[in-house]
């Protein structure tokens, strides 16, 4: 093997490394895909660099090296970037990278040799050494094992058995018995959440068995190509629809190494939802992060509550960071939008026990659909194919399972090490859509699907053959590492895999879209039908063989032997005068601050399906209370979901925590309607908990798990899904043990009858309206367990709760009337920060207008409880001629509301409480609550992009102008949505690996009129298409080749170095009859080939965002006067559109007058203009018109419920918005332009 070195411009060096010297040719390809590096003569370089660890190899390498082959280079096997610091003690990332003095031709050696199968002759010995964490009836267990087997298990067997019998993958704890003060209860943890559904099952079809939940939903609109193993057109059919549900944490590696760990997290929910029945369709992700505080800036006392701690891995303030960089970083590559989440710090000392997320939990949830034909597994029969999909084996978490069901820090980093895992999402996304393709088509071949985690190969493998049994052949396994001994290839836990038990008939047509989807497929071994599980070397050895019921025979039954004990936290005391103080420390604290720092890194529009996100209002701020996304795209059936909880108020009282975390997500579900209201609601509770760690703390979960499926019971709705991670407990060498809180997270999903029909926040400046506070808990107001308690650094006993769970349904079906009949002008739920919190998260996203507000009608005689408590319950904002009807639908339900105020002009919220009034600036405080966000924005955001953010978010606020012509029906373009046949007029989306937002790209250009076909850049490199019969081109957006080497850099080559592909591209420009429209990843492309300005000796660039992050906004744009076939005749409008992309900064080198501009920011300052584009360019066009590249997405935008902001006035008339216009415009021109 040789290596050479390129020195990229930037400074950084690529090492390339080969199984040959480079010649001067390949050399050439190299520096063009470097971006004009050049080659270095040395054999090795002197001076000190920071680059990725030896024996990991990266994902980034892994796409590298994909992109030489897709090139035509080949011998190429692994490719790194090293960065020049000026010393050895430079910063870096000891989890991720390490410090080289000097680069040789060693820098990839790694001097291991694969251990050889080592028979176990001391288990006890093992499993401290290992840290297997078995237990000693285990043990005994594995011991008679031995005995039947008449000789020693394998280091195979017993890591194998450890996984998958881990409390991690098995949860003993929830199966298990409870003994509370010498009593033993009468059911397992496990046995109470099933209750729920078993009283309530409602819709649900599959609970507690597959990866995922599954509840029946809607006949909705299938839109795909009719044949996946080639190129082919779009076509629409029925299908009854399942929804999905499931909520996934993952704790212990994000504590240890936060992006990672975060980003396999979501990944890890996506293949859960991905691997439901025989295979399903994630959507819209959710995430939660809790971390101990901070400590962003000085003067935030609260902060101060417990010294800060010699963090083990990393800071809080890192994790949150990294954590949710990582997170975003998945979904954004894969193409699932995270449309809705939360985040909490917290600490807290008192009766000498020190509680805090220093043990943090990542929660990644999310929601999904599938067929009803495909929502139950099928069973195995002798002779299935097992298949593997999609990456390679590394040495990842070989212990990650059982090192989860520990304390952290219980064992040596070198184990938990172990634990740092490898994202590569655009793997996953490829995988994916080989089980997409296969559900889409009229017979799924799929008999049984399984996603790779905890426990890879012998979890996976042996879940899908069941006890069928099945012999996996080693040698057809792919190796990453080819250090890795038996025992680590059958059990480490590399993530984006999926395991396919596939009809054997059916192998070659899956073959086909695997190898057109890029998707790396292994036929790996089949069922065999003789009940044992085994894994063969080529020589015929087997490092692992056993029975099936052997292997997950034993879990002997879990005894948690516990007792109460009280504990009581001090209530909190407050002085009225200081009630401005109070305000600003509780809209500072992270949880009820700004969470624009989370949502402006992360894609929350791709699908084109996403009806409710974030954020809110013509300045797009975070206040939404739920996420909601179309099941189609006719924009009516969807899917809503939302998130609740409340440990600070569990610390106090377990069972209010459980009651009120399933309010708080109920609540905030409440403003989409309900396809057949609470009935149509099913939640994943995940315990988040930190057993045996002192007493009383099993007994306090068992008492919060008793009170969630009691209350759920009494409300009657379903639990059919969940998962519990019970060593919440961080351990420092000091000895010091700090636990984290006891926490459930609710997520809470349904079925929505029209999305259209969702109420936002944002309160209405119409004069004539009143605002209603509609209270849910039937409970007098309490602050225990509050932020306002938070924020003085008290608990408190005196927690709300629900009182009365009936009055609570019939409250929250009253509300779910008014939303269906419309009745609301806004409305917003009541929890972190409390009924002020509320009104001015209402006002906050407007850039006018306040309320006056009285409260002598609230039966409370205290101020700070009136304004503060948390107390379930809801705000809405009614128009005058509505109330006489919404009176009485309150009223005939039996719930009690109370008038609390009216708009005002003013930009303030005037309170009067009996004889005093307190008034509240809106936009000083709006500045309070948005300085959180900023201060965690730094860390994140570079060239002062986060203080301009700061500055600019309230002077951008979205505007429009329509065109007069423009109706925003259908019928003014002719077109018809229920068409099923063929037009003749034909268009084709073009997609590389990586592409993830062709489907609304695809739909939109079917709605103007055309036939779409897809097309991707397999299909032109093999020949199979030639895009001859093709009039338009689109190249859509996503992460081609995950943005490795520059986004696009990799298509491009794609088609620069392949002959076909290339004789495709240049005939069809040749033409004079063609379109091409090239969307974010498509204009990168179009820009890098010079497509749009072939003339021009020098070509402009897209470079990376100033604030060299990805951007993610739904923006204001400006058509200028302008001559092109789809822009021409928006000419002069002003409209709000998507923004998503890294690397979006257009870098032009001659004058703005040189170029056919199109679309341009409407804002020429950060955040508006969102990457610094030249003249603040987002779309230019070729000379003649024909060709257009742009950064936004136009064809996430096309439907007003698309727009994440849209006027009023015109939000519930238009069909269509003015960028569906720009397709119809592109049909047209087709039709008169092409030759017959």
């Amino acid at each position: 093997m040789s290596i050479s070195f390129f020195r990229t411009p930037g400074g950084s060096v690529i090492a390339t490394e080969a199984d040959h010297r480079l010649n001067a040719e390949e050399i050439e390809k190299l520096c063009w895909l470097y971006g004009g590096a050049t080659v270095e003569t040395e054999d090795g370089l002197k001076g000190c660099f920071v680059g990725p660890r030896r024996e990991m190899i990266t994902p980034w390498s892994t796409n590298a090296v994909e992109i030489t082959q897709n090139m035509s280079l080949s011998g190429i096997s692994r490719i790194e970037e090293y960065f020049p610091v000026k010393d050895e003690h430079a910063e870096h990332d000891p989890m991720l990278q390490r410090m080289y003095k000097g680069l040789d031709q060693n820098i990839f050696t790694v001097d291991i040799q694969p251990a050889p199968i080592v028979y176990i002759e001391n288990l006890e010995e093992y499993n401290e050494q290992e840290g297997l964490a078995l237990s000693p009836e285990e043990i005994e267990y594995l011991h008679q094992v031995e005995g039947q087997l008449g000789r020693k298990l394998t280091d195979s067997e017993v890591f194998g058995f450890a996984q998958i019998n881990s409390e991690h993958c098995r949860h003993k704890i929830f199966g298990g018995t409870f003994i509370i003060d010498g009593k033993e209860m009468e059911s397992s943890l496990f046995q109470m959440i099933k209750k729920t559904t078993q009283e309530n099952p409602h819709k649900i079809i599959s609970a507690y068995k597959d990866n995922v939940a599954f509840a029946q939903g809607p006949v909705v609109e299938q839109f795909a190509p009719k044949d996946h193993s080639t190129s082919d057109y779009f076509v629409i059919k029925d299908i009854e629809s399942v929804i999905s549900i499931k909520a996934e944490t993952h704790n212990f590696p994000t504590t240890v190494e936060p992006f990672n760990g975060a980003s396999t997290g979501t990944g890890g929910e996506i293949r859960d939802r991905m691997g439901g029945g025989v295979g399903s369709w994630p959507i819209a992700g959710t995430a939660v992060y809790m971390t101990s505080y901070p400590r962003t800036d000085e003067g935030r006392d609260w902060e101060n509550i417990l010294p800060v701690r010699k963090w083990l891995y990393q800071t809080p303030e890192q994790i949150l960071i990294k954590a949710s960089n990582g997170a975003s970083d998945f979904g954004n590559k894969f193409g699932q939008p995270l449309i809705c989440g939360s985040v909490l710090t917290f600490e807290h000392e008192e009766n000498n026990e020190k509680y805090a997320y220093d043990k943090v939990i990542m929660l990644a949830g999310g929601v999904g659909y599938g067929t009803q034909r495909d929502c139950l597994k099928g069973s195995p029969e002798a002779g299935n194919k097992v298949v593997v999909m999609g990456g390679d084996n590394y040495r990842i978490g070989l212990g990650g399972g059982s090192v989860s069901s520990v304390e952290t820090g219980r064992y040596s980093s070198g184990i938990e090490l172990n634990a740092i895992q490898r994202a590569n999402a655009e793997m996953q996304k490829r995988a994916y859509n080989v089980v997409r393709a296969l559900c889409e088509e009229d017979e799924n071949p799929i008999v049984s699907i399984h996603d790779h985690g905890s426990a890879g190969h012998v979890n996976c493998l042996s879940e899908l053959v069941e006890d069928c049994g099945g012999l996996i052949h080693m040698d057809k396994l792919p190796i990453g590492d080819e250090t890795l001994s038996a025992k680590e290839i059958i059990a480490n836990e590399s993530q984006e895999r999926m395991g396919l038990l596939i009809d054997e008939k059916a192998i070659e047509h899956v073959h086909k879209i695997a190898e057109r989807e890029r998707a790396p497929m292994y036929v790996v071994g089949e069922t065999t039908g003789d009940h044992r599980f085994a894994f063969e070397q080529a020589d015929g050895v087997r490092p692992f063989d056993l029975a099936v019921d052997q292997m997950f025979g034993s879990s002997p039954k879990t005894y948690m032997v516990d007792k109460t004990v009280e504990r009581h936290y001090e209530n909190v005391s407050y002085d009225v005068t200081k009630l401005n103080e109070y305000l600003r420390r509780v809209l500072q604290l992270e949880a009820v601050a700004c969470k624009d720092w989370l949502t402006n890194k992360v894609d929350r529009s791709v699908t084109g399906k996403i009806a409710r996100q974030q954020c809110q209002g013509e300045l797009q701020l975070p206040l939404s209370d739920c996420g909601v996304v179309a099941l189609d795209y006719r924009g009516e059936k969807g899917i809503a979901t939302a998130l609740g909880h409340a440990p600070q108020a569990a610390l106090a009282n377990p069972e209010a925590g459980s009651v009120l975390a399933v309010s708080e997500a109920l609540t905030n579900l409440v403003w989409a309607p309900l396809a057949d209201g609470m009935d149509s609601i099913s939640l994943s509770a995940n315990w988040m908990w930190p057993c045996r760690s002192q007493e009383g703390e099993d007994a306090r979960l068992y008492k919060a798990v008793k009170a969630l499926s009691d209350f759920c019971c009494e409300l009657q709705i379903n639990v059919p899904t969940g998962k519990d991670s019970l060593s919440m407990t961080q351990k420092y060498p000091n000895g010091e043990k700090i636990i984290s809180p006891g926490t459930v997270i609710v997520s809470a999903g349904g079925e929505v009858s029209d999305v259209k029909k969702v109420v936002s926040p944002v309160m209405v400046n119409k004069p004539k309206s009143t605002f209603y506070h509609i209270d849910f808990s039937f409970d007098q107001l309490r602050l225990g367990g509050s932020a306002f308690a938070q924020s003085l650094n008290k608990v408190g006993d005196d927690v709300p709760t629900v009182q009365n769970p009936e009055y609570f349904r019939d409250a929250f079906m009253a509300v779910q009337e008014l939303v269906n009949k419309g009745l609301i002008l806004a409305g917003h739920d009541i929890s972190a920060g409390g009924l002020i919190t509320t009104l001015l998260e209402m006002c906050f996203a407007n850039t006018e207008g306040g309320m006056e507000i009285n409260l002598d009608k609230i039966k409370c005689d205290d101020i700070v409880k009136i304004l503060f408590a948390e107390n379930p319950g809801v705000v809405i904002q009614v128009a005058d001629k509505h109330k006489a009807e919404v009176k009485k639908i309150l009223e005939d339900a039996g719930v009690g509301y109370v008038k609390i105020g009216v708009p005002t002009e003013e930009r303030h919220i005037l309170a009067t409480f009996h004889d005093a009034t307190y008034q509240f600036g809106i936009d000083y405080l709006r500045d309070v609550w948005y300085s959180t966000s900023y201060l965690l924005d730094r860390k994140q955001s570079m060239n002062g992009c986060a203080k301009k953010r700061f500055e600019n978010y309230k002077q951008q606020p979205l505007e429009f102008v329509f065109d007069k012509s423009f109706t925003g029906k259908l019928s003014q373009f002719g077109l018809n949505p229920d068409r099923r046949t063929p037009s003749g007029i034909k268009a084709a989306i073009i997609r590389e690996k990586g592409t993830n937002g062709e489907r609304e790209m695809a739909y939109m250009l079917y709605l103007a009129g055309f036939d779409v076909k897809d097309v991707t850049m397999t299909d032109l490199v093999s020949g199979r298409e030639t895009l001859e019969d093709i009039n338009m081109v689109v190249y859509c957006g996503g992460f081609s080749n995950s943005d490795v080497l520059g986004s696009a850099k990799g298509w491009a080559g794609s088609f620069l170095f392949n002959p076909k592909a290339k004789a495709a591209l240049d005939n069809f420009y040749a033409r004079e009859d063609t379109l091409s429209l090239g969307v974010c990843n498509g204009c990168q492309l179009m820009m890098e080939l010079g497509l749009i300005t072939p003339e021009d000796e020098k070509k402009g660039k897209m470079l990376h965002n100033d604030s060299h992050k990805f951007e993610s906004a739904f923006l204001g744009v400006t058509v200028p006067m302008n001559r092109s076939v789809m822009f021409g005749s928006l000419s002069g409008s002003k409209l709000g559109i998507w923004v998503a992309h890294g690397e979006g900064k257009f870098s032009l080198p001659y004058p703005e007058d040189h170029y056919n501009v199109v679309l341009k920011y409407s804002y020429d300052e950060y955040p508006g203009n969102p990457n610094g584009s030249d003249y603040s360019v987002a779309g230019i066009a070729s000379q003649d018109g024909r060709h257009l590249a742009m950064m936004p997405h136009l064809e996430r935008a096309c439907f007003p419920w698309e727009n994440a902001y849209y006027p009023l006035d015109r939000k519930n008339e238009d069909q269509i918005t003015p960028w569906m216009e720009a397709f119809v415009n592109a049909r047209k021109w087709v039709e008169a332009n092409r030759k017959k």
